[in-house]
Protein backbone atom coordinates (compact mmCIF):
# COMPACT_ATOMS: atom_id res chain seq x y z
CA UNK A 1 0.00 0.00 0.00
CA UNK A 2 1.61 3.21 -0.81
CA UNK A 3 1.17 6.44 0.97
CA UNK A 4 -0.45 9.37 -0.64
CA UNK A 5 1.76 11.73 -2.74
CA UNK A 6 1.76 15.33 -1.56
CA UNK A 7 1.66 18.38 -4.34
CA UNK A 8 5.35 19.42 -5.01
CA UNK A 9 6.57 21.88 -2.75
CA UNK A 10 9.54 24.28 -3.08
CA UNK A 11 11.36 24.73 0.15
CA UNK A 12 10.92 28.38 1.01
CA UNK A 13 7.83 29.34 -0.40
CA UNK A 14 4.37 30.97 0.97
CA UNK A 15 2.22 28.11 0.30
CA UNK A 16 2.23 24.65 -1.93
CA UNK A 17 3.03 24.64 -5.55
CA UNK A 18 0.24 23.27 -8.03
CA UNK A 19 -0.16 21.79 -10.80
CA UNK A 20 0.05 24.25 -13.50
CA UNK A 21 -1.52 23.79 -16.90
CA UNK A 22 0.55 23.31 -20.40
CA UNK A 23 -2.15 26.26 -21.72
CA UNK A 24 -3.34 29.38 -20.60
CA UNK A 25 -6.08 31.29 -21.38
CA UNK A 26 -5.45 34.84 -22.72
CA UNK A 27 -5.34 37.43 -19.72
CA UNK A 28 -8.51 39.65 -19.25
CA UNK A 29 -6.54 43.13 -20.28
CA UNK A 30 -3.43 43.33 -21.95
CA UNK A 31 -0.21 43.23 -19.51
CA UNK A 32 -2.71 41.99 -16.54
CA UNK A 33 -3.44 38.28 -15.66
CA UNK A 34 -6.61 37.78 -13.94
CA UNK A 35 -6.80 38.86 -10.22
CA UNK A 36 -6.84 36.61 -7.76
CA UNK A 37 -10.71 37.01 -5.60
CA UNK A 38 -10.16 37.55 -2.33
CA UNK A 39 -10.86 35.33 0.16
CA UNK A 40 -10.62 31.97 -2.42
CA UNK A 41 -10.38 29.17 -0.43
CA UNK A 42 -6.89 28.19 0.47
CA UNK A 43 -5.30 24.84 -1.38
CA UNK A 44 -4.26 23.16 1.50
CA UNK A 45 -1.07 20.59 1.31
CA UNK A 46 -1.91 16.76 2.76
CA UNK A 47 0.73 16.05 4.80
CA UNK A 48 3.82 14.97 3.82
CA UNK A 49 4.25 11.17 4.90
CA UNK A 50 7.49 10.99 3.06
CA UNK A 51 8.77 13.35 4.94
CA UNK A 52 8.81 10.99 8.07
CA UNK A 53 11.29 7.64 8.52
CA UNK A 54 9.83 5.17 6.45
CA UNK A 55 8.87 3.00 9.43
CA UNK A 56 7.14 5.77 10.96
CA UNK A 57 5.23 7.56 7.55
CA UNK A 58 4.50 3.32 6.70
CA UNK A 59 2.38 3.38 9.74
CA UNK A 60 0.64 6.86 9.12
CA UNK A 61 -0.35 6.10 5.35
CA UNK A 62 -1.43 2.82 6.94
CA UNK A 63 -3.64 3.88 9.82
CA UNK A 64 -5.28 6.62 7.56
CA UNK A 65 -5.93 3.62 5.17
CA UNK A 66 -7.54 1.22 7.30
CA UNK A 67 -9.12 3.83 8.90
CA UNK A 68 -10.69 6.13 6.33
CA UNK A 69 -9.47 9.44 7.52
CA UNK A 70 -6.98 12.31 6.69
CA UNK A 71 -3.55 11.46 6.29
CA UNK A 72 -2.95 14.34 8.51
CA UNK A 73 -4.46 13.35 11.19
CA UNK A 74 -2.06 10.62 11.82
CA UNK A 75 0.85 11.94 10.88
CA UNK A 76 0.18 14.72 13.11
CA UNK A 77 -0.18 12.26 16.16
CA UNK A 78 3.08 10.99 14.85
CA UNK A 79 5.01 13.43 15.64
CA UNK A 80 3.25 13.96 18.83
CA UNK A 81 3.61 10.09 19.73
CA UNK A 82 8.01 11.21 19.27
CA UNK A 83 7.15 14.05 21.41
CA UNK A 84 5.40 12.09 24.18
CA UNK A 85 8.45 9.69 24.02
CA UNK A 86 11.27 12.33 23.96
CA UNK A 87 10.06 15.84 25.49
CA UNK A 88 11.68 16.55 28.89
CA UNK A 89 14.30 14.43 27.92
CA UNK A 90 16.32 15.76 24.89
CA UNK A 91 17.21 19.53 23.39
CA UNK A 92 18.11 20.22 20.75
CA UNK A 93 21.56 23.07 20.42
CA UNK A 94 21.11 25.51 17.59
CA UNK A 95 23.72 27.93 18.67
CA UNK A 96 24.68 29.72 21.16
CA UNK A 97 22.47 29.80 24.07
CA UNK A 98 19.64 28.85 21.72
CA UNK A 99 17.79 25.61 22.47
CA UNK A 100 14.81 24.04 21.80
CA UNK A 101 12.75 21.40 23.60
CA UNK A 102 11.50 18.55 21.74
CA UNK A 103 7.83 18.83 22.96
CA UNK A 104 4.93 20.24 20.66
CA UNK A 105 1.36 21.35 20.74
CA UNK A 106 -0.37 19.84 17.61
CA UNK A 107 -4.01 20.51 16.99
CA UNK A 108 -6.17 18.89 13.99
CA UNK A 109 -9.39 20.08 13.00
CA UNK A 110 -11.89 18.00 11.62
CA UNK A 111 -15.79 17.60 12.04
CA UNK A 112 -17.67 15.13 13.18
CA UNK A 113 -17.89 11.51 12.40
CA UNK A 114 -13.48 11.26 11.12
CA UNK A 115 -13.31 7.77 13.39
CA UNK A 116 -10.83 10.53 15.95
CA UNK A 117 -10.58 8.00 18.61
CA UNK A 118 -9.53 5.47 16.55
CA UNK A 119 -6.44 7.08 14.96
CA UNK A 120 -5.49 7.73 18.65
CA UNK A 121 -6.14 4.49 19.41
CA UNK A 122 -4.00 2.82 17.05
CA UNK A 123 -1.02 5.98 17.03
CA UNK A 124 -0.89 6.07 20.91
CA UNK A 125 -1.09 2.24 21.54
CA UNK A 126 2.73 1.67 22.15
CA UNK A 127 3.31 4.71 24.41
CA UNK A 128 0.06 2.75 26.75
CA UNK A 129 2.21 -0.62 26.47
CA UNK A 130 5.21 1.27 27.35
CA UNK A 131 3.34 3.23 30.47
CA UNK A 132 2.21 -0.06 31.92
CA UNK A 133 6.18 -2.01 31.32
CA UNK A 134 7.23 1.39 33.56
CA UNK A 135 4.49 0.94 36.03
CA UNK A 136 5.28 -2.45 36.70
CA UNK A 137 9.33 -1.82 36.46
CA UNK A 138 8.74 0.66 39.41
CA UNK A 139 6.03 -1.19 41.61
CA UNK A 140 9.00 -2.72 43.90
CA UNK A 141 10.46 0.24 44.23
CA UNK A 142 7.37 1.90 45.40
CA UNK A 143 6.57 -0.70 47.52
CA UNK A 144 9.91 -0.38 49.31
CA UNK A 145 9.94 3.43 49.95
CA UNK A 146 6.20 3.61 51.33
CA UNK A 147 6.93 0.82 53.87
CA UNK A 148 10.31 2.31 54.71
CA UNK A 149 8.37 5.70 54.32
CA UNK A 150 6.12 4.26 57.42
CA UNK A 151 8.22 2.85 59.43
CA UNK A 152 10.43 5.97 59.62
CA UNK A 153 7.51 7.71 60.63
CA UNK A 154 6.10 5.19 63.35
CA UNK A 155 10.50 5.69 64.45
CA UNK A 156 9.75 9.39 64.71
CA UNK A 157 6.27 9.30 65.97
CA UNK A 158 7.44 7.26 69.20
CA UNK A 159 10.48 9.26 69.83
CA UNK A 160 8.39 12.00 69.70
CA UNK A 161 6.09 10.76 72.30
CA UNK A 162 9.03 9.42 74.26
CA UNK A 163 10.42 12.83 74.56
CA UNK A 164 7.35 14.31 75.61
CA UNK A 165 7.49 12.27 78.66
CA UNK A 166 10.81 12.59 79.69
CA UNK A 167 12.12 14.08 82.75
CA UNK A 168 13.96 17.33 82.52
CA UNK A 169 17.71 15.61 82.35
CA UNK A 170 17.19 13.25 79.05
CA UNK A 171 14.61 16.11 77.33
CA UNK A 172 16.58 17.46 75.65
CA UNK A 173 18.59 14.88 73.61
CA UNK A 174 15.67 13.01 73.36
CA UNK A 175 14.23 15.91 71.55
CA UNK A 176 17.03 16.15 69.31
CA UNK A 177 16.70 12.21 68.31
CA UNK A 178 12.89 12.61 67.56
CA UNK A 179 13.89 15.97 65.16
CA UNK A 180 15.95 13.71 63.62
CA UNK A 181 13.85 11.03 63.44
CA UNK A 182 11.18 13.12 61.91
CA UNK A 183 13.94 15.24 59.64
CA UNK A 184 14.43 11.34 57.75
CA UNK A 185 10.73 10.52 57.36
CA UNK A 186 9.77 13.61 56.01
CA UNK A 187 12.99 13.32 53.45
CA UNK A 188 11.40 9.96 52.06
CA UNK A 189 10.08 10.30 48.59
CA UNK A 190 7.86 7.98 47.82
CA UNK A 191 7.78 7.55 43.84
CA UNK A 192 4.50 7.89 42.08
CA UNK A 193 3.80 5.29 39.25
CA UNK A 194 4.66 6.32 35.63
CA UNK A 195 2.42 7.74 33.74
CA UNK A 196 2.71 8.92 29.96
CA UNK A 197 -0.72 10.06 28.61
CA UNK A 198 -3.13 11.90 29.90
CA UNK A 199 -6.26 12.07 27.78
CA UNK A 200 -8.13 15.17 29.89
CA UNK A 201 -8.27 17.04 32.77
CA UNK A 202 -8.08 20.40 34.84
CA UNK A 203 -5.07 22.95 34.78
CA UNK A 204 -4.62 22.19 38.19
CA UNK A 205 -4.67 18.57 37.71
CA UNK A 206 -2.06 18.54 34.98
CA UNK A 207 -0.19 20.70 36.71
CA UNK A 208 0.06 18.00 39.44
CA UNK A 209 0.60 15.60 37.34
CA UNK A 210 3.57 17.00 35.38
CA UNK A 211 4.84 17.53 39.10
CA UNK A 212 4.73 13.98 39.66
CA UNK A 213 6.14 12.58 36.49
CA UNK A 214 9.69 14.89 36.91
CA UNK A 215 8.11 17.28 34.20
CA UNK A 216 7.15 15.37 31.55
CA UNK A 217 3.91 14.45 30.18
CA UNK A 218 1.71 14.08 27.17
CA UNK A 219 -1.60 15.28 26.97
CA UNK A 220 -3.59 13.47 24.16
CA UNK A 221 -7.19 13.83 23.26
CA UNK A 222 -9.53 12.95 20.43
CA UNK A 223 -11.52 16.12 21.79
CA UNK A 224 -11.58 19.63 22.55
CA UNK A 225 -12.78 19.84 25.81
CA UNK A 226 -9.70 20.95 27.36
CA UNK A 227 -9.77 24.31 25.37
CA UNK A 228 -13.13 24.67 27.59
CA UNK A 229 -11.28 23.87 30.24
CA UNK A 230 -8.39 26.37 29.74
CA UNK A 231 -10.84 29.15 28.88
CA UNK A 232 -12.26 28.65 32.72
CA UNK A 233 -15.96 27.14 31.78
CA UNK A 234 -15.81 25.27 34.85
CA UNK A 235 -13.74 28.08 36.98
CA UNK A 236 -15.67 30.79 37.28
CA UNK A 237 -14.66 32.30 33.77
CA UNK A 238 -11.33 32.85 34.49
CA UNK A 239 -8.70 31.35 31.80
CA UNK A 240 -6.05 29.45 33.85
CA UNK A 241 -2.94 28.47 31.64
CA UNK A 242 0.24 29.22 33.13
CA UNK A 243 1.02 25.36 32.60
CA UNK A 244 0.08 25.45 29.39
CA UNK A 245 2.49 28.68 28.80
CA UNK A 246 5.14 27.04 30.63
CA UNK A 247 4.99 23.54 29.58
CA UNK A 248 5.67 24.49 26.05
CA UNK A 249 8.27 26.95 26.77
CA UNK A 250 10.07 24.99 29.50
CA UNK A 251 9.86 27.72 32.06
CA UNK A 252 10.02 27.45 35.61
CA UNK A 253 6.84 26.04 36.96
CA UNK A 254 6.09 27.02 40.29
CA UNK A 255 3.56 24.34 41.93
CA UNK A 256 1.58 25.37 45.59
CA UNK A 257 0.47 22.17 47.55
CA UNK A 258 -1.72 22.22 49.92
CA UNK A 259 0.26 19.06 52.44
CA UNK A 260 3.78 20.35 51.59
CA UNK A 261 6.09 23.22 50.43
CA UNK A 262 5.90 24.84 46.99
CA UNK A 263 7.48 22.79 44.35
CA UNK A 264 9.56 23.37 41.30
CA UNK A 265 9.67 21.98 37.92
CA UNK A 266 12.56 23.89 36.45
CA UNK A 267 11.85 22.29 32.86
CA UNK A 268 8.50 21.04 32.01
CA UNK A 269 7.65 19.90 29.34
CA UNK A 270 4.15 19.54 28.29
CA UNK A 271 3.12 17.84 24.87
CA UNK A 272 -0.46 18.57 23.20
CA UNK A 273 -2.17 16.34 20.57
CA UNK A 274 -5.87 17.56 20.13
CA UNK A 275 -8.72 16.63 17.62
CA UNK A 276 -11.41 19.03 17.77
CA UNK A 277 -14.31 20.07 15.43
CA UNK A 278 -13.45 23.29 13.13
CA UNK A 279 -16.60 25.18 15.11
CA UNK A 280 -14.29 24.84 18.18
CA UNK A 281 -11.34 26.56 16.67
CA UNK A 282 -13.88 29.52 15.64
CA UNK A 283 -15.32 29.36 19.07
CA UNK A 284 -11.58 30.05 20.18
CA UNK A 285 -10.58 33.25 17.89
CA UNK A 286 -13.90 35.50 19.97
CA UNK A 287 -11.72 34.22 23.22
CA UNK A 288 -9.37 37.11 23.49
CA UNK A 289 -7.53 35.73 26.26
CA UNK A 290 -6.61 33.02 24.68
CA UNK A 291 -4.88 35.14 22.12
CA UNK A 292 -3.73 37.43 24.44
CA UNK A 293 -1.75 35.51 26.45
CA UNK A 294 0.09 33.72 23.31
CA UNK A 295 -1.42 30.14 23.49
CA UNK A 296 -2.88 29.94 20.12
CA UNK A 297 0.53 30.63 18.78
CA UNK A 298 2.36 27.48 20.62
CA UNK A 299 0.09 25.16 18.34
CA UNK A 300 0.84 23.47 15.49
CA UNK A 301 -2.19 23.22 13.19
CA UNK A 302 -4.31 21.15 10.92
CA UNK A 303 -7.29 21.77 9.18
CA UNK A 304 -7.51 18.78 6.20
CA UNK A 305 -10.30 17.83 4.19
CA UNK A 306 -13.18 15.51 5.43
CA UNK A 307 -13.02 12.04 3.60
CA UNK A 308 -16.70 11.24 5.21
CA UNK A 309 -18.76 10.54 1.97
CA UNK A 310 -15.79 9.13 -0.15
CA UNK A 311 -14.70 5.87 2.17
CA UNK A 312 -14.03 2.76 1.04
CA UNK A 313 -16.58 0.06 2.72
CA UNK A 314 -13.48 -2.45 2.96
CA UNK A 315 -10.37 -0.54 3.12
CA UNK A 316 -7.16 -2.25 3.22
CA UNK A 317 -5.64 -3.28 7.35
CA UNK A 318 -2.72 -2.60 8.93
CA UNK A 319 0.15 -4.87 7.63
CA UNK A 320 1.47 -6.63 10.74
CA UNK A 321 5.14 -5.98 9.66
CA UNK A 322 3.81 -2.36 9.55
CA UNK A 323 2.05 -2.36 12.49
CA UNK A 324 5.21 -4.32 14.52
CA UNK A 325 8.09 -2.43 13.42
CA UNK A 326 5.91 1.04 14.53
CA UNK A 327 5.59 -0.43 18.29
CA UNK A 328 9.02 -1.68 18.38
CA UNK A 329 10.60 1.64 17.51
CA UNK A 330 8.25 3.79 19.60
CA UNK A 331 8.55 1.45 22.19
CA UNK A 332 12.47 1.41 22.59
CA UNK A 333 12.78 5.00 21.82
CA UNK A 334 10.24 5.82 24.66
CA UNK A 335 11.77 2.82 27.23
CA UNK A 336 15.86 4.35 26.15
CA UNK A 337 14.55 8.59 26.98
CA UNK A 338 12.68 7.39 30.37
CA UNK A 339 16.17 6.50 31.98
CA UNK A 340 17.32 10.45 31.62
CA UNK A 341 17.81 12.63 33.87
CA UNK A 342 19.54 15.75 32.28
CA UNK A 343 18.14 15.93 28.35
CA UNK A 344 20.19 14.50 25.81
CA UNK A 345 22.01 17.04 24.32
CA UNK A 346 21.52 16.96 19.85
CA UNK A 347 23.54 18.67 17.64
CA UNK A 348 23.45 19.88 14.39
CA UNK A 349 25.90 19.52 11.36
CA UNK A 350 27.32 22.82 9.87
CA UNK A 351 25.46 22.20 7.01
CA UNK A 352 22.15 21.33 8.82
CA UNK A 353 22.71 24.85 11.28
CA UNK A 354 23.57 26.65 7.87
CA UNK A 355 20.07 25.25 6.39
CA UNK A 356 17.86 26.52 9.85
CA UNK A 357 19.48 30.25 9.46
CA UNK A 358 18.25 29.89 5.72
CA UNK A 359 14.67 29.37 7.23
CA UNK A 360 15.39 31.81 9.81
CA UNK A 361 15.98 34.51 6.94
CA UNK A 362 13.05 32.83 4.71
CA UNK A 363 10.57 33.26 7.51
CA UNK A 364 11.79 36.79 8.89
CA UNK A 365 10.10 39.41 6.38
CA UNK A 366 7.20 37.44 6.06
CA UNK A 367 6.64 38.45 9.64
CA UNK A 368 6.45 42.01 8.83
CA UNK A 369 3.55 42.94 10.22
CA UNK A 370 3.18 46.09 7.07
CA UNK A 371 2.13 43.12 4.55
CA UNK A 372 4.48 40.26 5.49
CA UNK A 373 2.21 36.83 4.45
CA UNK A 374 2.60 36.08 7.72
CA UNK A 375 2.30 39.60 9.50
CA UNK A 376 -1.44 39.34 10.99
CA UNK A 377 0.15 35.77 12.45
CA UNK A 378 3.57 37.06 13.62
CA UNK A 379 2.97 35.63 17.11
CA UNK A 380 2.16 32.67 15.79
CA UNK A 381 4.88 32.75 12.78
CA UNK A 382 7.41 33.99 15.44
CA UNK A 383 7.83 30.56 16.33
CA UNK A 384 8.08 28.83 13.88
CA UNK A 385 11.73 28.31 13.32
CA UNK A 386 11.52 26.68 16.85
CA UNK A 387 8.90 24.57 16.20
CA UNK A 388 10.57 23.48 13.42
CA UNK A 389 14.16 23.15 15.14
CA UNK A 390 11.54 20.50 17.59
CA UNK A 391 10.06 18.74 14.52
CA UNK A 392 13.90 18.06 13.23
CA UNK A 393 14.68 17.17 17.21
CA UNK A 394 11.74 14.64 16.67
CA UNK A 395 12.96 12.97 12.89
CA UNK A 396 16.14 12.76 14.33
CA UNK A 397 15.14 10.77 17.46
CA UNK A 398 12.81 8.31 15.11
CA UNK A 399 16.19 7.69 12.93
CA UNK A 400 18.21 7.17 15.66
CA UNK A 401 16.66 6.03 18.63
CA UNK A 402 18.41 6.14 21.76
CA UNK A 403 21.90 6.99 20.12
CA UNK A 404 20.23 9.91 18.39
CA UNK A 405 22.74 11.98 20.72
CA UNK A 406 25.76 10.40 19.44
CA UNK A 407 24.91 11.85 15.66
CA UNK A 408 24.30 15.13 15.01
CA UNK A 409 21.34 15.97 13.28
CA UNK A 410 22.06 16.18 9.33
CA UNK A 411 20.76 18.91 6.77
CA UNK A 412 18.57 16.16 5.04
CA UNK A 413 16.82 15.57 8.44
CA UNK A 414 16.60 19.65 8.61
CA UNK A 415 15.31 20.11 5.02
CA UNK A 416 12.01 17.40 6.02
CA UNK A 417 11.39 19.41 8.80
CA UNK A 418 11.19 22.32 6.77
CA UNK A 419 8.75 21.19 4.60
CA UNK A 420 6.81 20.11 7.57
CA UNK A 421 7.09 23.42 8.70
CA UNK A 422 5.56 24.79 5.49
CA UNK A 423 3.01 22.53 5.79
CA UNK A 424 1.81 23.77 8.84
CA UNK A 425 2.11 27.16 8.33
CA UNK A 426 -0.48 26.87 5.19
CA UNK A 427 -2.66 24.96 7.70
CA UNK A 428 -2.16 27.74 10.37
CA UNK A 429 -3.41 30.58 7.63
CA UNK A 430 -6.44 29.00 6.86
CA UNK A 431 -7.49 28.30 10.64
CA UNK A 432 -6.58 31.86 11.52
CA UNK A 433 -8.29 33.15 8.85
CA UNK A 434 -11.30 31.08 9.97
CA UNK A 435 -10.71 32.71 13.98
CA UNK A 436 -10.78 36.27 12.04
CA UNK A 437 -7.06 36.83 12.45
CA UNK A 438 -6.48 38.07 8.80
CA UNK A 439 -7.13 41.90 9.47
CA UNK A 440 -5.70 42.75 5.76
CA UNK A 441 -8.08 40.72 4.27
CA UNK A 442 -11.31 42.81 6.13
CA UNK A 443 -9.73 45.52 4.79
CA UNK A 444 -8.51 44.99 1.53
CA UNK A 445 -12.24 43.81 0.67
CA UNK A 446 -13.06 47.13 1.61
CA UNK A 447 -10.71 49.12 -0.73
CA UNK A 448 -11.68 46.42 -3.04
CA UNK A 449 -15.23 47.77 -2.78
CA UNK A 450 -14.31 51.54 -2.54
CA UNK A 451 -12.34 51.45 -5.81
CA UNK A 452 -15.32 49.30 -7.58
CA UNK A 453 -17.73 51.93 -6.49
CA UNK A 454 -14.95 54.40 -7.95
CA UNK A 455 -13.44 53.46 -10.76
CA UNK A 456 -9.57 54.97 -11.16
CA UNK A 457 -7.18 54.55 -13.33
CA UNK A 458 -4.18 55.29 -10.32
CA UNK A 459 -4.96 56.67 -6.80
CA UNK A 460 -1.95 57.76 -4.33
CA UNK A 461 -2.34 55.90 -0.54
CA UNK A 462 -2.80 59.50 0.76
CA UNK A 463 -5.70 60.41 -1.58
CA UNK A 464 -7.45 56.84 -0.59
CA UNK A 465 -6.64 57.55 3.20
CA UNK A 466 -8.71 60.56 3.46
CA UNK A 467 -12.04 58.52 1.69
CA UNK A 468 -11.89 55.87 3.71
CA UNK A 469 -13.69 55.11 7.36
CA UNK A 470 -10.88 55.82 9.66
CA UNK A 471 -12.83 53.25 11.79
CA UNK A 472 -11.39 50.71 9.78
CA UNK A 473 -8.60 52.26 8.81
CA UNK A 474 -6.78 54.18 11.98
CA UNK A 475 -3.58 53.56 10.80
CA UNK A 476 -1.53 54.00 7.30
CA UNK A 477 0.35 50.89 8.50
CA UNK A 478 -3.69 49.14 8.29
CA UNK A 479 -4.24 50.20 4.81
CA UNK A 480 -0.21 49.54 3.87
CA UNK A 481 -1.10 45.83 4.57
CA UNK A 482 -4.54 45.69 2.55
CA UNK A 483 -2.69 47.20 -0.10
CA UNK A 484 -0.06 44.82 -0.19
CA UNK A 485 -2.59 42.36 -0.27
CA UNK A 486 -4.52 43.22 -2.73
CA UNK A 487 -1.16 43.75 -4.83
CA UNK A 488 -0.19 39.91 -4.44
CA UNK A 489 -3.76 38.71 -5.53
CA UNK A 490 -2.96 41.12 -8.71
CA UNK A 491 -5.57 44.04 -8.51
CA UNK A 492 -3.26 46.50 -7.72
CA UNK A 493 0.40 47.30 -9.47
CA UNK A 494 2.32 50.49 -7.44
CA UNK A 495 3.72 52.82 -9.58
CA UNK A 496 7.40 54.03 -9.72
CA UNK A 497 8.42 56.88 -7.49
CA UNK A 498 9.29 59.64 -9.70
CA UNK A 499 12.63 61.03 -8.97
CA UNK A 500 13.43 63.81 -6.79
CA UNK A 501 15.37 66.87 -7.65
CA UNK A 502 18.41 67.29 -5.37
CA UNK A 503 18.33 69.67 -2.55
CA UNK A 504 14.61 68.56 -2.31
CA UNK A 505 13.01 69.02 0.98
CA UNK A 506 10.02 67.97 2.88
CA UNK A 507 8.26 64.86 2.63
CA UNK A 508 8.35 62.49 -0.35
CA UNK A 509 5.03 62.24 -2.55
CA UNK A 510 2.64 59.15 -1.19
CA UNK A 511 3.07 55.95 -3.11
CA UNK A 512 0.71 55.70 -5.90
CA UNK A 513 -0.55 52.67 -7.77
CA UNK A 514 -2.11 51.58 -10.74
CA UNK A 515 -5.54 49.37 -10.90
CA UNK A 516 -6.23 46.50 -12.99
CA UNK A 517 -8.63 47.30 -16.08
CA UNK A 518 -11.84 45.18 -14.72
CA UNK A 519 -11.88 47.81 -11.75
CA UNK A 520 -12.92 50.15 -14.50
CA UNK A 521 -14.95 48.37 -16.83
CA UNK A 522 -17.11 46.50 -14.75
Amino acid sequence: MNAPTPPSQSLFTDGWETTVPDTFAAPASPGWEDPVPLGEPRALPAFPTDALPKWLGAMVAAVAEETQTPVDMAGCLALAVLAAAGGGRAVVVVRGQWREPVNLYVVVALPPANRKSAVFSAMTRPLVKVERVLVEQSATAIVEATATARLAKAAADKAATKAATAGDDEREAMNRTAIELARTADEITVPVEPQLIADDGTPAAITTLLAEQGGRLAVMSAEGGIFDTIAGRYSGGTADMEVFLKGHAGDLLKVNRQSREKQYIDNPALTMALAVQPCVLEDIGRNRQFDGRGLLARFLYSMPESLVGRRKSLPDLIPDDVSEAYEKQVSALTLAMAGWTDPAVLTTTPEAGAKLVAFQDHIEPRLDPRGGSLGHVNDWGGKLVGATVRIAGLLHLAEHGGDAYKHPITADTVDQAVRLGEYFTTHALNVFEAMGADASLAGARAVLKHLTANPTQSFSRRDLMTRLSRAEFPTVAALEAALHLLEEHGWLRPEAAPPRPPGTRGRPPAPRYTTHPQLRTN
